[in-house]
């Protein structure tokens, strides 16, 4: 299990082995680590990728982010900041493969942005919209797992449906490691902010969380939304119970909880359309 281990987190931290990461990322990277450059000069460079930049502008033009008919990368950068246009770019392929391949958790990993952001919103936290990248991204290490382990993965499949227990639990059986820590190595590898990486690693577990546990503590009360809505396929046939940790962590009541259930409900009919228009233009 240990050899297993290793090999998938060598898998990740050399990226040559995952989807290809596009030349323009790399140099997207340098120009937003220069403080002389320009947001219109980092879009320019986005933009002259059609398929990167169709890709992104789908993304932000989706529910997740609540922005709508934004026809510009430099809008896109505008609205939602370098660092999710950055991180969105970095993981497009990623996203692109679970589009394609597994509507399911497509779906469901749509829902969580939204969750995440109607959660950041209704209690009037900042930088809503890098949380809601979390919650797009948080299952990204299910995709890895899939690609480099389909043997294991499949066995993962098979225990967890009938033992009834939890996809992560079979994971760490089968793996030794499980989707999130795989998602985290993965944001690492990328050099993703740790904003990002802390709610993917440890959307499951909050508590682990060191520096963004409001973040991650979002992320992990809109899966569970999520989960219950009974949008998407995130792999679980049951919704796990919210941890009291996130719950006192957000200073979340009833109330909140009530109306964040019935603006979900509203918000996934949108995403049921948006998630069709991909499906069949795909």
């Amino acid at each position: 299990m240990e050899t297993k281990r290793s090999e998938l987190k060598n898998i990740i931290m050399n990226t040559r082995t995952l989807p290809t990461l596009p030349g323009i990322i790399r140099k997207l990277t340098q120009l937003s680590e220069n403080d002389k450059s320009s947001v219109q000069e980092m879009a320019r460079l986005v933009s002259s990728d059609q398929v990167l930049s169709a890709r992104i502008l789908r993304l932000v033009n989706s529910p997740s982010y609540g922005f709508y008919r934004v026809s510009t990368i430099s809008n896109a950068m505008i609205l939602l900041g370098v660092n999710v246009v950055k991180s969105l770019a970095m993981s497009s392929s990623i996203l692109g493969i679970m589009e394609k391949n597994n509507i399911g958790l497509w779906e469901h990993s749509l829902a969580v942005g939204v969750a995440s952001n109607l959660i950041s919103k209704k209690l009037g936290l900042p930088e809503s919209e890098e949380i809601a990248t979390a919650g797009l991204l948080h299952d990204i290490g299910k995709v890895i797992i899939t690609l480099n382990c389909p043997e294991e993965e499949a066995r993962v499949r098979k225990i967890a449906d009938e033992r009834h227990i939890y996809t992560i639990d079979a994971e760490r059986e089968i793996l030794g490691v499980d989707h999130a820590e795989v998602g985290g190595w993965l944001g690492k590898s990328w050099f993703l902010p740790e904003k990002l990486v802390e709610p993917i690693s440890f959307h499951h577990d909050v508590e682990l969380s060191r520096d963004h546990r409001i973040k991650t503590a979002v992320v992990h009360v809109a899966e569970v939304l999520s989960k219950a809505s009974g949008f998407g396929d995130s792999g679980d046939p049951f919704v796990p119970s919210l941890q009291s940790a996130a719950w006192d962590m957000l200073k979340l009541t009833d109330q909140h909880l009530a109306e964040l259930v019935c603006e979900l409900e509203d918000k996934l009919v949108e995403m049921k359309n948006f998630s069709l228009e991909t499906y069949e233009s795909a």
